[in-house]
């Protein structure tokens, strides 16, 4: 469960304050997808980061709330921040290939998952390597060889792909993902939609950001419209395309 009241979010530049959310409440609730529709430069990805203080303080201003577990996650200091992030609720961010260290390998980041992530029980118990398995799902190179590159020899794709097989791995329990299928095709969009209903059947829950409509219609449990500078409510997707039928283009 999630619960966000955010009264406003802002940015100053040449010491001129510009708001870019307002009034933006909404509540999560675990085994569901939601998603936000919104054209490019609504503040979609900005509202993502400010959920668990991702936003640079010292251009941008965050006044509200963001309730996770009973705590304020804004009021968190950088470690229990930390936390959470490494552990509660992992991104898939926008820019994957520039999300990662250039300088280490993607090896680096596969060993800081515990060693019970790396694996799980089968059929009659017998110990599977999940990484290899997610890593073959996903039409990538098998662990040899992808630990041993770096973040700039893989497409945007690819490096997609990988962000999201690290979510999966840390098992969180909110997953949130900007602009999801931006560098990838059909096919791969697919095969993320398998493993994320996955994810939330499992009693974890998903929030996205993105213009991509079909997306929207084909893998959200609630849609909202970010317009406006604010959120419009949550609501099913045959409430939010069929009967606002103006909505069939963001």
């Amino acid at each position: 469960m999630l619960n966000v009241l955010l009264n406003r979010v802002s940015i100053t530049k040449d010491n001129k304050e510009r708001i870019i959310l307002n009034d933006i409440v909404f509540e999560l609730e675990s085994g569901k997808i939601y998603t936000i529709l919104g054209k490019n430069g609504t503040g979609k990805s900005t509202l993502l980061k400010s959920l668990t203080g991702l936003l640079d303080d010292r251009f941008y201003s965050v006044n509200g709330k963001v309730i996770y577990n009973d705590k304020d996650v804004l009021k968190l200091d950088e470690n229990e921040l930390q936390k959470i992030r490494e552990n509660e609720i992992k991104y898939i961010f926008q820019d994957p290939v520039n999300s990662f260290d250039h300088l280490k390998t993607f090896g680096y980041y596969f060993n800081k998952l515990t060693p019970l992530s790396l694996t799980r029980r089968g059929a009659g118990g017998k110990v599977e390597n999940e990484v290899d398995e997610l890593l073959e799902f996903f039409i990538l190179p098998d662990s040899k060889t992808l630990f041993k590159m770096y973040p700039y020899e893989v497409s945007g794709g690819m490096a997609q792909r990988i962000s999201f097989i690290l979510a999966l791995l840390a098992k969180p329990k909110i997953i949130f993902l900007d602009e999801p299928t931006s560098g990838i095709d059909a096919p791969i969009v697919n095969l993320l939609l398998i493993k994320l209903r996955e994810f939330i059947n499992e009693g974890n829950l998903a929030l996205m950001v993105t213009q991509d409509i079909e997306l929207a219609k084909n893998a959200s449990s609630k849609i909202a419209l970010l317009s406006n500078n604010t959120l419009s409510k949550f609501t099913s997707p045959e409430e939010f395309f069929y009967l606002n039928p103006l909505r069939t283009e963001i």
